[in-house]
């Protein structure tokens, strides 16, 4: 996926989940942040930050925060785009272990059970659920998720636990939001439930797969498959 108009900055400051003070052209600014998420290693005062410009009057905020460089990784932490990109994926012939053959139907937000996945997708006689996690915590070349604890996280696992059990084929696939990465774990220190989730869901026939990304400040594509340790 592509965006438009992307310019650079200096973070400042994060008052809150949802707002980044930046200093863009020696001007402080304030920029809407497409992450909610703690992202605490990333958002250091005086790193170097990618913004997207708006030109819509009725936005709150002028710049969107996109992506941001941490040492020589260029991370982009924009919540929205692992889906963005997996449907592009899915769509340009993307193939997963057990759905080798073309897909016959991509249809995002499917209902199962009482949790709504990211995707359901048919090929030939094999119907799959899919869920897509976006991952931007790295530590030591490591990608780790979740990056704060996630009871949703593990109720979608448990939901696809069930699907697999009921004929369905279903997939966990981590979206690593960089480059650079030597392998894929669950983020045990932080939420150890979502971590035995998903070995649980290993072991009950789920496919835990997971995607680094070629990042550019305004550019994100689905590269190659990474190591998943559990």
């Amino acid at each position: 996926m592509r965006y438009k108009d992307i310019i650079s900055g200096i973070f400042l400051k994060r008052p809150n989940r949802f707002i980044a003070h930046v200093m863009v052209d020696g001007r402080e600014e304030i920029a809407h942040v497409k992450n909610t998420g703690r992202c605490r290693e990333l958002l250091i005062p005086g790193v170097t930050v990618y913004l997207q410009q708006h030109d819509n009057p009725k936005r709150k905020t002028r710049f969107s925060l996109i992506a941001v460089e941490k040492g020589e990784l260029l991370v982009n932490m924009d919540s929205q785009a692992p889906n963005k990109v997996m449907l592009e994926a899915l769509s340009n012939g993307l193939s997963l272990p057990g759905l080798m053959e073309p897909l016959t139907k991509i249809q995002s937000e499917s209902v199962y059970g009482n949790s709504r996945f990211d995707f359901y997708v048919e090929s030939r006689d094999k119907e799959a659920y899919i869920e897509v996690k976006g991952v931007t915590l790295e530590d030591g070349g490591v990608a780790k998720f979740p990056d704060a604890p996630t009871e949703r996280g593990v109720k979608h696992i448990r939901e696809l636990i069930e699907a697999a059990n009921t004929g369905f084929l279903a997939y966990i696939i981590f979206v690593v939001q960089m480059k650079g990465i030597t392998y894929m774990t669950a983020n045990d220190e932080t939420h150890e439930a979502f971590g035995e989730a998903l070995r649980e869901a290993h072991k009950a026939g789920v496919t835990v797969i997971a995607y680094d990304c070629l990042v550019t400040p305004d550019n994100l594509q689905i590269d190659q498959v990474i190591p998943v340790i559990l």
